[in-house]
Order: C-alpha cells, then sequence, then structure tokens
C-alpha cells in the first residue's frame, strides 16, 4: 500500500476492524518512512448485473441511484441510516442470487418496495406513489387498504 503523504510503499498495520456488518475490514496503517497514519478500507468487489430500463435500455447497476431512492422515500422519518444500509444490502444480495447477468428496473422497483414496507409504511407510500405514478387520492387509499391487510 502507497503512503497518500510520502508515497512510499512501506506502510504497516497497526489496527484493524470489521465494518458495515462484517462486508469491509477497515486498516489503520502507519507510513514507516514519514510516520503519517492514514485508514483505507478493504470489501470484496461483487459484480453485480445489469439494468434493462423499461425503455429497454441497459445501464449499470448503481448502489448510489438505489440509495438516494430510500433515502428520498424516508426522509423526515424514523429511519437510521444503519436500516437504510442494511435494507440495501438486502436487495443487492437478491439480486446477486439471482445469478442472472441483467435484471429488470421493475425487480429493482419492487425490492425496494418491499424493503420500504418493512423499514417505514410512511417511506412505502411515498416511494409507491412515484413508482406505481399514482394520478388520483383513491389511488393512495388503495395502496394504503393493501397496507392494512
Amino acid at each position: 500500500m502507497h503512503c497518500p503523504f510520502c508515497n512510499t510503499t512501506d506502510t504497516k498495520v497497526i489496527d484493524s476492524r470489521l465494518v458495515a456488518d462484517g462486508h469491509q475490514v477497515r486498516r489503520r496503517r502507519e507510513c514507516l518512512q514519514c510516520h503519517e497514519r492514514f485508514t483505507t478500507f478493504e470489501g470484496a468487489e461483487l459484480v453485480m448485473p445489469r439494468v434493462i430500463k423499461s425503455d429497454g435500455s441497459r445501464q449499470p447497476f448503481d448502489e448510489d441511484k438505489l440509495r438516494r431512492g430510500i433515502s428520498k422515500a424516508v426522509e423526515k422519518r424514523p429511519v437510521s441510516m444503519d436500516q437504510i444500509e442494511q435494507a440495501l444490502t438486502k436487495i443487492k444480495s437478491t439480486l446477486r442470487a439471482t445469478g442472472e447477468r441483467e435484471i429488470g428496473s421493475e425487480m429493482i422497483g419492487n425490492l425496494m418496495m418491499e424493503q420500504l414496507i418493512e423499514l417505514d409504511k410512511v417511506a412505502y407510500i411515498r416511494f409507491a406513489s412515484v413508482y406505481r405514478a399514482f394520478e388520483d387520492v383513491s389511488e393512495f387509499g388503495d395502496a394504503i387498504a393493501k397496507l392494512e391487510k
């Protein structure tokens, strides 16, 4: 590992800890040349399937887009960042478990709604109203009635 301060290759690991529910390793390092300390994170690089949009176009899976969608839905709701990260991890695990190289965007939307319904029902309604493009109040009522069952 190159030191980000003096660019030498001699660094030593001072401390290692598991973070992100064991999906990453946080390493505290010290440069043997300049004695500066810095942190690195190590995680498995897993290939996510490509996303087939509703118009037929294909694009790489974008975890940040998924995070923004969930964050927008849970905005000003009592949902912690840890809960959001756990939901994202479940969605990504489910997508990888399909074994498919390409998946439809509809599947991602449905997985998001499954996670949101567990996190917060108001966030679920917010997301569903945009995702399903509700056009009038009766569609909101139908979605709420399904929640109550």
